[in-house]
């Protein structure tokens, strides 16, 4: 492969504990393992300011894409004002795209997740403009697709979405998370993608405690002889966090359930509702987005704010009850801290992950009797436990690893570079 490849990661946002942010964080490493320099475009970022170019009309909270994003998939009928909208958005983020390529020298760039999923519609228009104007070589990796929500289902926007969620371009790769991703993106557009799931570094083994995080449960509240169940997710209705409220007010023990993920972008009314549910339930909730974050750190107040890792290492168990994943960056991460996990099965894991024999209690409507039985089961029994996921993480490194994500990106990097040069 080339190397020295100036790659341009572009996104509505980098800097958060989202499946997206994380994952590019990921292809970021293994990139420069590949001596490729990477630098973002985004709305906001937590990487260094010489390798980061910011436009805020990129941002999902931005008013004016707030507003266009109310008027497509909140009525019925599109007005004139919402295109001229979306137009003045479109010729702005244009403009700092040829900015951002310039400044950077770029001669590669990754689109994560905004040629899928419109929830900046004029950042995707603006992309697939300068595509087709600039010929630059990208890969195109697809978090999640448009027509797998239904809220953007029989919109008027549906000439935006077929014109650039995705973009068909001879110059574009595209990349799926999984298998089915790519067959229904092959259907609808006739474009053919590579399969890349999410991956974890399983060849470094999480660190053992440094004593940072002994004092987590304890700050939560949690009490002596509790079980802490964590759902490292967003509070939004698809995450089901309903059944994990189910499932400790019907386990024997005292449990109490740990989310650590906020609401983001989907407004308050599922949170309100799980949190008189686990009221009504006489279920211990803790809604605890401001205590954790990616990394470590402390608030002006000196109050610690925990990383996700330290949040794994002190459950007891993870609740992973999603009823639809584009591939499920949670269930990696359980099994990469070696935690015991309850699962739903969704369609995803049931058709790529559950194949390769992961060791986990799964359901699929609704948490049964039984259900709930062989979770008190395991839990009761620790050497069950450690047997389980010693196994989950072997079965991990084998197929979710940064070394198959290397392969992956070196064989999609030297096409691109050669259709390019061709």
């Amino acid at each position: 492969m080339n190397k020295g490849i100036r790659i341009g990661f572009v996104a509505s946002r980098l800097d958060s504990t989202d499946g997206v942010s994380l994952e590019s964080k990921k292809w970021r490493e293994i990139l420069s393992r590949l001596d490729c320099e990477c630098f973002c475009f985004c709305s906001e970022t937590d990487w260094p300011d010489d390798q980061a170019y910011l436009s805020q009309e990129a941002s999902l909270s931005h008013v004016e894409v707030r507003t266009i994003n109310h008027e497509l998939f909140g009525e019925k009928k599109r007005t004139e004002e919402t295109a001229k909208r979306i137009a003045i958005l479109k010729k702005h983020l244009k403009r700092d795209l040829y900015a951002f390529v310039e400044q950077f020298g770029i001669n590669l760039l990754i689109v994560e997740n905004a040629l899928s999923l419109p929830m900046n519609i004029p950042l995707g228009l603006a992309l697939a403009e300068f595509l087709a104007e600039s010929q630059l070589p990208t890969i195109a990796h697809h978090h999640d697709f448009w027509w797998e929500r239904t809220r953007y289902a029989g919109s008027p926007a549906e000439d935006y979405l077929r014109g650039a969620f995705p973009v068909a371009l001879r110059t574009i790769h595209h990349a799926v998370i999984n298998s089915m991703a790519g067959r229904e993106l092959a259907f609808r557009t006739g474009v053919k993608s590579t399969l890349i799931p999410n991956v974890m570094d399983f060849a470094h083994p999480p660190p053992d405690s440094d004593g940072y995080a002994d004092d987590l449960r304890e700050t939560l509240g949690v009490r002596s002889g509790e079980r802490l169940i964590l759902q490292p997710t967003r509070i939004v209705p698809r995450k089901h966090i309903e059944k994990a409220i189910e499932l400790v007010r019907r386990m024997d023990t005292d449990g109490v359930l740990l989310v650590t993920h906020n609401a983001g972008d989907e407004g308050d009314d599922y949170k309100l509702y799980l949190q008189d549910l686990a009221e009504i339930m006489d279920v211990r909730l803790l809604l605890s987005a401001e205590r954790f974050d990616a990394t470590r750190r402390l608030k002006e107040n000196g109050d610690k704010v925990y990383s996700l890792r330290d949040a794994y290492q002190r459950a007891d168990l993870v609740a992973y009850c999603s009823a639809i994943e584009g591939f499920g960056n949670a269930f990696l991460e359980a099994i990469y801290y070696k935690r015991p996990l309850i699962v739903s099965a969704y369609e995803i894991f049931s058709l790529d992950i559950a194949p390769k024999g992961f060791k986990v209690l799964a359901f699929q409507e609704f948490i049964s009797r039984g259900l709930v039985q062989k979770t008190e089961q395991l839990l009761d029994r620790p050497e069950r436990v450690a047997e389980r996921v010693e196994t989950n993480y072997e079965l991990g490194r084998k197929h979710y690893s940064f070394e198959m994500l290397e392969k992956k990106l070196r064989h999609i990097i030297e096409e691109c570079m050669e259709s390019s040069d061709g």
